[in-house]
Order: structure tokens, then sequence, then C-alpha cells
């Protein structure tokens, strides 16, 4: 058994090789463009886009074109693709390489309706032949671009297949696992379980990415030692909180814990926040966008749900931003 400092803190993925423990895991809705880079200004270094469907003739949707939109931030580029039909996979794993994917991840691991109704999703464990042939369709396509998978510890908690689907991964040539610690039928509900993680990490020579209620530098070096993964990743516990990745890694480099962003600081990201979401989206779209975020942010701050009860009804990027900047200067006075 290994102890935690013993552990290397390059994460290898093919040709990429990244000095962290930590990525940021891809959320639809939330790590955009936008999210993304600021989660990477705030010390992040690795964070996977939001997923886009394989199926090529949906991306000339708005939507797609957004979350197809390339990264800039100088590390690889990790995209997702979500679906169910290996000729389609592989032909979006192709098209994603050639818009400069530098990593292509599958999602086995989502439990929403909308993906899981198709049999995509965490709803393909199921079917571990189906796997085998997605897995073998998208690494032959893109022989250049490393893969991997997103999954979780099995179908359900009767029927924990996770190793099994594990082994069928690292057959394909799959290059590197990200294990949520739930199974498609838990959704999100319960606690997330770090065992058959670690039992998935015992089973193949792959990175092994641990995901589930992870939520803090303590969460993280509990599960690194309890499973051997190569790192961890970080999911909702990072809405709200864009710098929480790089907290996380600076702590399990460094054995220091970080101080928390004063005030001000998380003000000033929350208003430029705001700012880049209204570019990015357009005001309509944007301002929407805008108001889960700051819902976030706040949390539970001393008046934030009568705030937030009227900042909800803001339609505009003006009135947003004077809403916001007020509540700053209120909850400063008090």
């Amino acid at each position: 058994m290994f102890t935690f400092r013993e552990r290397r803190s390059l994460l290898r993925i093919g040709s990429s090789c990244v000095d962290t423990r930590v990525v940021l895991a891809p959320m639809v809705g939330v790590t955009d463009l936008p999210f993304r880079h600021l989660c990477v200004r705030l010390g992040t270094r690795l964070a996977i886009a939001e997923m886009v469907s394989a199926d090529t003739r949906l991306w000339s949707a708005p939507s797609a074109r957004r979350r197809l939109a390339a990264d800039s931030h100088g590390g690889p580029r990790w995209v997702q693709i979500v679906g169910n039909e290996p000729a389609q996979m592989a032909e979006g794993a192709r098209r994603q390489a050639a818009l400069g994917a530098g990593i292509i991840d599958i999602n086995m691991g989502c439990p929403a309706r909308n993906v899981c109704r198709k049999a995509a999703g965490s709803a393909l464990l199921r079917d571990e032949r189906l796997v085998g042939e997605i897995l073998d369709a998208v690494v032959n396509a893109v022989p250049e671009v490393p893969v991997t998978l997103k999954m979780r510890t099995g179908w359900s908690p009767s029927d924990r297949n996770g190793v099994r689907i594990a082994r069928i991964a690292e057959d394909c040539g799959i290059r590197a696992l990200s294990v949520h610690g739930r199974t498609r039928a838990c959704r999100f509900e319960g606690s997330a379980e770090y065992d058959t993680i670690r039992d998935i990490v015992a089973a193949v020579r792959l990175p092994v990415i641990a995901n589930g209620d992870i939520d803090s530098a303590a969460k993280a070096r509990a599960v690194l030692v309890h499973t051997g993964a190569a790192a961890v990743m970080i999911g909702r516990a990072a809405q709200g909180r864009p710098w929480l990745c790089g907290q996380i890694d600076a702590a399990l480099a460094t054995g220091a814990e970080p101080p928390q962003p004063a005030r001000e600081l998380v003000e000033q990201l929350m208003l430029g926040h705001l700012e880049t979401l209204h570019g990015f989206y357009g005001e309509t779209v944007g301002t929407r966008i805008a108001r889960k975020h700051v819902g976030w942010y706040l949390g539970e701050r001393a008046g934030a749900r009568d705030f937030l009860r009227d900042f909800y009804r803001l339609d505009t990027a003006a009135t947003q931003l004077a809403a916001l900047g007020d509540y700053f200067s209120g909850a400063r006075a008090a």
C-alpha cells in the first residue's frame, strides 16, 4: 500500500504530461469556455470541455458551436463526446481531432435522462459488448489522439461491473479512466463509494482519476490514499468556486492549505465572470446563464436569498451588473 507522499504529481495521458493531480470535470451548462478560462486563471491545469453529441449533424446549432469553441490556455484541449453508435462516435472523434482536440473523452458517466433515454452516457454500462465496440471504434479512428473514458462504478449497486468495463477499456487502447463513485442507478443520490475505484486501480495499468463528492484538499488526500488513483476530478463542488481546483492542487503539491480568496477578490471575479458570460452568449442567453452562477457564488451569504429572488428576474446585462454591485456595497456597509 502506497502512502500519499510517495505518488508523483505528474498525470500522463498519452503524450500529454501535466504536473497536476486535479482535473475539472465536464459539466453541461457549467464548464463552458468562460468558466474554464476563469478556473485556469485561478490555478486549474486540466479542464474537460462540456460534452458534445457525436452526431456531427447537430454541430451547427448555436449551443453546439459554443461548446466546440477552442480553448486557448496552452494546455491540452480535452473534449468529450457522447453517443451510442460506434461508427457515429468514431466520426465525431475524427472531427474533434480535426478541430485540434488533444485528448478525446468518451462519456459513459452521465446519468441524465435525456442522455440515458437514448442508451448513451452511463446507460451504456449495461451493454458491455457495445461498450467494447464503441471504444474500439473511437480509438482506431484517431490513432494520433489519446482517448479517455469517463464512467461510473457500474450499472446499479447490485451490478457494479466497473472493473469489467475498465478491463475492456484497457484492452481497447483507452489511455485513462475517470470513475465516478456511484452507479448509474444511484444518479447523484447518497454518498460516493471509493472501494470500487480502488478495485479498478488495482485491475488496470491505466491512470485512474477518482471522481465524486470531492470538495476539499482533505477529501482529495483521503480519496487518493484510499484508492491509489493518479488524480481526482472535481465536479459540482467547483460550482461557484472557480478557484477550488487550483486550491486543492496547490494543497496536494505543498501540503499547506491555501487561504480562501478574500471577499473583495470574489466580488471582482463574479463581476468579471458575468461580463464574460454576457459577451460570450449575447445578452439574452448570457443573462440567463449568469443567474445560476450568481446563485452558486452567493450560496448561503447573508441576505442572498432575498437578493437572488429579485436578481433572477433581471434580463439585461446592465441591470444584473448594477444589482450585483449594489448588493456588494450593501454587504460591505453592513
